[in-house]
């Protein structure tokens, strides 16, 4: 029973240590804004899941998905790392950020589903337009869904 006591002694002893002198990351030179931040993250997302989704497609086109997102924004990989570890060190506005970067991605979502509607309905009213009964003549006409 002792042992098990001075092991959690031990186990506690050593985490108060361990998160004992962390200190805040010092502002980076080259922060990025934090708008800039939530462009970046929202960025990787949606690069994340392309890849995922057509990876074989992206490799195709020679396209690295991390280098992509950087040179789009004129950034490099410490740049952002560094901005990244000082924003991650106050977990409210992380967590702001976080939230800004799901905005975002719905706003994305919402806008691409109505465009989807949008071209499924164009389609729709095509098929619909190719369906119309051919008129021979002024008493007779052709209609094609009719047929059996």
């Amino acid at each position: 029973m002792f042992k098990s006591f001075s092991l959690v002694y031990l186990l506690l002893a050593l985490l108060i240590v361990s998160c004992y002198g962390i200190e805040r990351p010092s502002k980076p030179d080259n922060l990025l804004s934090e708008d800039k931040m939530v462009d970046v993250l929202v960025e990787f997302t949606l690069m994340s899941s392309a890849k995922g989704i057509n990876k074989r497609e992206l490799e195709n086109r020679g396209i690295v998905p991390d280098s992509f997102v950087y040179k789009k924004h004129n950034i490099d990989s410490l740049q952002f790392a560094n901005s990244n570890n000082y924003y991650a060190y106050d977990v409210e506005k992380y967590t702001d950020i976080y939230t800004k970067v799901k905005d975002s991605l719905e706003k994305l979502r919402t806008f691409y589903k109505a465009e989807e509607k949008k071209i499924s309905e164009k389609k729709q009213n095509q098929l619909k337009k190719q369906r119309k009964p051919l008129k021979l003549d002024n008493q007779t006409s052709l209609d094609s869904t009719k047929v059996n």
